[in-house]
């Protein structure tokens, strides 16, 4: 496939080494799509729907998603640079939105308020996104740097944090309830309560 239009619906597409660098694509439906070595900085998907689609190694930095639903993606090896989830449309009527990021960049990114159970982070750099106010319960977050990254009245109860760093989670201010952490990290999870230890 050449090109992205609007207005199209596309099923069980491969798109490879696509460059659609500030995109605008109002519209279309995109389901079993696999995108693969793509070029989408800066592009805009307005009213789309991406179902059940994969994304390895694409350049997704600053895409814009207004009035977009998702469900069932999985991104590999992806640079997703300051991406504001929240201006997508997610249903009420579900909790797991089947979202998987492996091996992905996603700093400066905001999911503030989202209900995003069962979220898969793994082995990605987020430093500086936002997480306060939302719903993470049962979230695979393993082997992530999670440097300058905000919770704050944040459901994060059954959540597995193995192997991640840089985590500032006050755990008055945090559902935490069942949530997974190395021995290492889970020392700084004192910190908040003022706590100091000695050797």
């Amino acid at each position: 496939m050449s090109t992205i239009e609007s207005q199209q619906q596309y099923f069980a597409v491969s798109f490879n080494c696509l460059d659609q660098r500030d995109l605008v694509c109002i519209g279309s439906e995109f389901e079993e799509c696999s995108f693969i070595d793509c070029h989408f900085s800066g592009a805009t998907f307005e009213a789309c729907r991406f179902i059940n689609c994969t994304f390895n190694r694409c350049q997704l930095s600053l895409i814009s998603l207004p009035y977009t639903r998702l469900f069932g993606l999985s991104f590999l090896q992806c640079k997703l640079l300051a991406v504001d989830w929240t201006r997508a449309t997610w249903s009420q009527y579900h909790k797991d939105f089947e979202l998987s990021f492996r091996q992905c960049l996603l700093n400066d990114s905001s999911f503030f308020g989202l209900t995003l159970q069962a979220l898969v982070l793994d082995e990605c750099k987020v430093h500086d996104v936002d997480f306060r106010e939302g719903d993470f319960s049962q979230a695979l977050m393993t082997s992530c740097d999670f440097s300058h990254s905000l919770f704050m009245r944040t459901n994060l109860q059954g959540a597995n944090f193995s192997e991640s760093s840089q985590l500032s989670l006050n755990v008055l201010e945090n559902q935490l309830q069942g949530a997974k952490f190395s021995k290492f990290e889970a020392v700084y999870l004192l910190e908040s309560l003022g706590i100091e230890l000695l050797d």
